[in-house]
């Protein structure tokens, strides 16, 4: 192979791997109880990019698992999503984020209890926020369910990702994993609120 053809090869797979990638990449940050989970949950969304298990919501800077699980910092286990918007729109996200959770327990998801595990949309500018409180003034009334929606929509804060452990654990630690998501409940206890409608990207 001539020195030219490899050159030509090697700018034709870079120039594939430059429109690959998306145009533009764009951020939103859900609460939803056990980030563990709600990093499996998006991971799951086409045009979802990356997810980054995390705290957002308190008042103390580079928070540990320890300090936001006593439920003193004012943080929620949260999850950072990177998303090409090109692919899924952020209303899609915040619509799936709805189907994925209890909307209805304040400060609690499932077996978590605790102001750490509450529910919150937080939205980077004033469109998200828009698209957001649209979307719930819709899932108000088309909800399934009597119970009235205590999730919050708050401007995000700083996003402090988790401890490297926390990352991907769905991945690191299926059986662990999975014993803890079915052992809450989390899947019986959305598909009662959704029904057919529960947890699909």
């Amino acid at each position: 192979m001539t020195f030219r053809l490899i050159a030509v090869l090697a700018l034709c797979l870079a120039s594939a791997a430059a429109s690959a990638q998306p145009k533009r990449v764009e951020t939103a940050i859900f609460a939803g109880g056990c980030f563990w989970c709600m990093e499996s949950d998006f991971d799951k969304v086409p045009g979802v990019i990356s997810t980054t298990s995390g705290y957002t919501g308190g008042h103390v800077a580079h928070p540990t698992y320890e300090d936001v699980s006593s439920g003193t910092t004012g943080d929620a286990e949260s999850v950072e999503v990177k998303f090409d918007p090109g692919v899924v729109s952020y209303r899609k996200l915040v619509d799936f984020y709805w189907h994925s959770i209890d909307p209805t327990t304040k400060d609690r998801q499932f077996c978590d209890v605790g102001t750490q595990y509450r529910t919150a949309i937080f939205y980077l500018d004033e469109e998200q926020k828009r698209i957001a409180e649209a979307s719930l003034a819709e899932i108000e009334k088309t909800k399934p369910f009597k119970a009235p929606i205590v999730t919050q929509i708050v401007k995000a804060n700083e996003f402090w990702p988790a401890e490297e452990y926390h990352q991907d654990y769905y991945k690191k630690n299926p059986v662990r994993y999975e014993f803890y998501r079915q052992g809450c409940g989390r899947d019986a206890r959305v598909k009662q609120l959704w029904g057919s409608a529960a947890n699909k990207p």
